[in-house]
């Protein structure tokens, strides 16, 4: 499996935006953390320049310390989102193709073993939402460090006996999971494993330590 920069999904294939909703929820979550950065900081430049009580010095630098941690996180909150905005899906003859909006790559029905769709439930009473991932269990050897594709690979106990460990977990908008799958399954039926309730956070994270040391240092 390479980059396909220059190959794109069939123009008939089933198109499903990824990032766009996720944006608009996490993109006022930014400006309010980066916003807040701010006023800490601030305040802890005032209280520096000694226009507050107490010593000056030592409340002053905690707080610019602090404003910068959140910023720090706010900032990188939004150029995340922000990034991610024109992420999607495209399921089609060849496989299931995956882009975050500069590049895209394909994983091809041909390199899988089996599909299927984890979900689990997060929150508490009136609150609680299920959020979905299709699981793509590859019959070979996969690249861990592919430019667009690592984000989504876990190191797992197998599904069923025969699967590999590693695979890749594809996070899809509740919204519109039972589009994908159906896509999935008409294009690929003979490796739908079906679907089953995961413990809630099963979704875990990137290796993003073990990406940089095998990359030397780059996350992207």
């Amino acid at each position: 499996m390479s980059s396909s920069s220059e190959l794109t999904p069939s123009p008939t294939a089933v198109v499903v935006p990824t990032g766009r909703r996720a944006s608009t929820r996490m993109l006022p979550l930014g400006i309010v953390l980066t916003a807040i950065a701010a006023l800490v900081l601030v305040g802890g430049i005032a209280v520096t320049a000694g226009l507050g009580s107490g010593d000056p010095s030592l409340k002053g630098i905690g707080g610019i310390v602090m404003g910068l941690f959140i910023g720090f996180i706010g900032v990188t909150s939004l150029i995340a989102t922000w990034s991610a905005r024109h992420s999607s899906v495209s399921v089609d003859h060849t496989g299931l193709w995956v882009s975050d909006g500069k590049t895209q790559n394909v994983i091809p029905w041909q390199g899988l073993a089996g599909v299927g769709l984890h979900w689990s439930e997060v929150g508490r009473g009136r609150g609680r939402v299920k959020v979905y991932s299709v699981e793509l269990c590859p019959n070979y050897p996969i690249q861990r460090d592919d430019p667009v594709l690592w984000p989504l690979v876990r190191d797992e106990e197998p599904l069923h006996p025969g699967l590999p460990r590693l695979r890749y977990r594809l996070p899809v908008p509740a919204s519109s999971h039972e589009h994908v799958v159906a896509a999935i399954r008409k294009q690929a039926p003979h490796l739908w494993f079906g679907e089953s309730q995961r413990e809630p956070g099963y979704m875990g994270a990137p290796d993003r330590k073990g990406h940089r040391e095998r990359t030397g240092g780059s996350s992207n």
